[in-house]
């Protein structure tokens, strides 16, 4: 899933991508402020995080623009937090409103609820090159054959199948998996990357992830 990033404060903006990134999320920040629908249209996401008091056109104006040919879902991530301005998000088509400081545990909780509501049940199962895999029941599956993952194989995969045809950091891995309370360092990660080319490579999978020297993994 894309999220798009309208923020103006850079410290910000790089907290949220660095925190939606390390979720799984494809994500995008504003550019210019002069054409930031055109950089959404540009991008396609699925969801847009929008403040309200930006350089030149405010929040509230975009909201109403992409409002114009879009329905995806629109978050308001914003330090103006009145009565006044969290009825102009409803009226104008914002889907949520949330005031900074945020609690970042429950921006994940929202924009995973609005996702499932707009798109349905379609990140239940993630394919890349012919293999699927199952975030609810923890399995992966391969022409006919399928095996089971424990907790953090489960991570693992779901990483780097986000991420997929591009070189994961092995720091990158680790960090994603802390912030999800899952307690793995990088020698764990070696143990466990070894334990899912083995079950891989039971179902006919050998070499599906691959080792880039001194850089990580990729699919």
């Amino acid at each position: 899933m894309k999220i798009f990033i309208v923020e103006d404060d850079r410290t910000i903006q790089a907290q949220l991508k660095t925190l939606l990134s390390g979720n799984g999320y494809t994500v995008e920040t504003v550019s210019d402020f002069s054409n930031t629908i055109q950089q959404i249209k540009a991008f396609g996401p699925h969801l847009v995080l929008l403040d309200i008091k930006l350089p030149g056109v405010s929040g509230f104006e975009i909201c109403s623009q992409i409002r114009s040919f879009s329905d995806l879902p629109i978050i308001f991530v914003t330090s103006s937090n009145t009565d006044m301005d969290e009825l102009n998000s409803i009226m104008l088509g914002g889907d949520a409103f949330i005031t900074k400081p945020y609690n970042t545990a429950i921006l994940l909780a929202k924009i995973a609820s609005l996702l499932r509501r707009a798109y349905g049940g379609q990140s239940k199962a993630l394919t890349w090159n012919g293999a699927a895999l199952h975030l609810e029941s923890s399995l992966l599956a391969y022409n006919g054959q399928k095996v089971e993952l424990t907790k953090n194989e489960l991570k693992i995969l779901y990483y780097l199948f986000k991420h997929a045809g591009k070189i994961c950091p092995r720091s990158d891995i680790v960090d994603f998996l802390w912030d999800n309370q899952l307690y793995v360092d990088d020698n764990a990660l070696s143990v466990n990357m070894t334990r899912i080319r083995e079950k891989l490579a039971s179902i006919g999978l050998t070499g599906f992830i691959k080792t880039k020297h001194r850089q990580g993994y990729t699919l």
